[in-house]
């Protein structure tokens, strides 16, 4: 059976709103509770928006079993050093309940906003590969002292460390060459959208992830990952019926996939439908 997660956005307001619908998603049976990690995002720019951090860290008192994810974190505006920091606390405080999505992150919003200069697509790269080993190694040594080309932790003491061993999984996104390697070295997941938009039929939608799953089937070298798809804040079509749905997920699961992110219910109507939920839940046994 393939697992269903909730993506419930950080644009809720006030807070108390987001949070019962994280505990609406737990006690709706879905296997996790993913919120984006931006400061802002284009599509609702100009909505109230929370910070990703402090809000697992909430839910992480007010649930008991669902899993709690980052997506998806980047070197946009975080330094590994005090963002190792925040995920090893907030996987002690849910009980080793916590999932963190990783990205290069693209030339948006949060690239601009602390006024650094863009960067070409291979300096994105060098940046977040350089940035994702830092990550790596400050959640699984105690006392980390390195200097690299662009970030350095000296004496960074990361005790008691993460509930989960060796340190909380990576869902590393990605879907060109050098992301899809580091996926294969770091990651425990693989989250993709594949192609996004409102325009993208789901012809195009089920032969792009094929594609990408097929390229990272030759970068794992025969590993097997847990592999994660994204259904976009507007895309619609999955939703027309419980058979379409069914099929959707059928489909997926014949390519690998073993969750399927939907964007909980939202009052804009983006998202799940409110009125097809009982068949989402259901198609997944919930």
């Amino acid at each position: 059976m393939t697992d269903l997660s909730a993506l419930v956005l950080p644009d809720r307001h006030p807070t108390s709103t987001w949070l019962a619908e994280v505990v609406e998603a737990e006690q709706a049976g879905v296997h996790a509770v993913w919120t984006y990690d931006h400061l802002t995002w284009p599509l609702l720019r100009d909505n109230p928006w929370y910070g990703c951090v402090p809000l697992l860290a909430a839910a992480a008192g007010a649930t008991q079993r669902v899993r709690l994810g980052v997506q998806v974190a980047t070197p946009n505006y975080r330094h590994p050093v005090p963002f190792a920091k925040e995920l090893m606390t907030l996987d002690q405080l849910s009980g080793g309940r916590l999932e963190v999505g990783l990205g290069a992150g693209t030339e948006s919003l949060d690239a601009l906003v602390l006024g650094e200069p863009p960067l070409t697509p291979r300096e994105r790269m060098d940046r977040f590969a350089e940035w994702l080993g830092l990550l790596d190694q400050l959640l699984v040594e105690p006392i980390v002292t390195t200097r690299g080309e662009r970030y350095s932790a000296i004496d960074a003491h990361q005790l008691p460390g993460c509930v989960q061993t060796p340190r909380v999984p990576f869902t590393v996104a990605g879907t060109g060459p050098r992301s899809l390697k580091l996926v294969a070295k770091y990651g425990q997941a693989w989250v993709t959208y594949g192609p996004y938009g409102p325009a993208v039929g789901p012809d195009e939608w089920f032969a792009a992830l094929e594609k990408q799953s097929k390229q990272l089937d030759a970068a794992l070298e025969g590993r097997r990952i847990r592999r994660i798809v994204n259904v976009g804040l507007e895309s619609y079509w999955p939703f027309e019926s419980r058979d379409r749905y069914a099929d959707t997920v059928g489909r997926l699961a014949a390519l690998g996939f073993d969750e399927v992110s939907v964007h909980w219910p939202r009052p804009d109507t983006r998202g799940v439908p409110a009125k097809a939920l009982p068949d989402v839940l259901a198609v997944h046994g919930l």
